[in-house]
């Protein structure tokens, strides 16, 4: 049974465009997959812990020698992880702030890339077989050709990210320019339109 896990980090709720856009996703992939189980992980309602000197100690410290505080340390990471290599497809719903993503989701990367679980001790993947793609909103456009492409850091992050834990089949939908829905300059139907297409075109694969 197919499935598939939404990654959520907007804190704008249905009106940001990267929620339309994983929702959207969601709608077209269970039209694809009607035996399939979606997993939601919104970010803006989980207690992401930071990385701290406690959480790093449970890291490197064998498991077989955790403590029941170090355990405990750990446990969302543990069920983050397990929920990551449970999927078969990633979907990660962004928004851009400064150029890069927005704390909670750096924070979700920071919890699921855990030496022998994701990542071998000599670096390499252990996320193999599954497909991400990664939706991202940001009012700069970064497209090819813009002057500010170079400043592009979510998604080459994000990419990168994924590549090192082993998920090599990744594609970017970009949002760029979603202020103009703010602005009134576009309506979100219309701003939307050709990147459910891109969408389609994505799952039709």
């Amino acid at each position: 049974m197919p499935r598939l896990l939404v990654v959520e980090a907007s804190p704008r709720g249905r009106s940001a465009i990267s929620r339309n856009l994983t929702a959207a996703f969601v709608e077209k992939w269970r039209a694809k997959h009607p035996d399939g189980t979606v997993v939601a992980r919104d970010l803006t309602t989980t207690d992401l812990p930071f990385v701290n000197a406690s959480w790093l100690a449970a890291y490197f410290t064998p498991f077989e020698r955790h403590s029941p505080e170090m355990r405990e340390t750990l446990r969302l990471s543990d069920a983050l992880v397990a929920e990551l290599l449970a999927a078969d497809h990633i979907v990660i719903g962004t928004p851009v702030y400064n150029y890069n993503i927005p704390a909670n989701l750096k924070a979700w990367v920071d919890n699921i890339v855990r030496k022998g679980h994701t990542l071998g001790f000599g670096g390499e993947g252990l996320v193999t077989g599954k497909r991400a793609t990664v939706l991202v909103a940001s009012g700069g456009v970064y497209t090819e050709g813009s002057p500010i492409r170079d400043r592009d850091v979510a998604t080459h992050y994000l990419k990168l990210i994924l590549n090192v834990i082993g998920i090599d089949d990744v594609s970017v939908i970009a949002a760029g320019g979603a202020k103009a829905v703010d602005l009134g300059e576009i309506s979100r139907d219309d701003f939307l339109a050709p990147l459910r297409t891109q969408i389609d075109i994505r799952l039709d694969r």
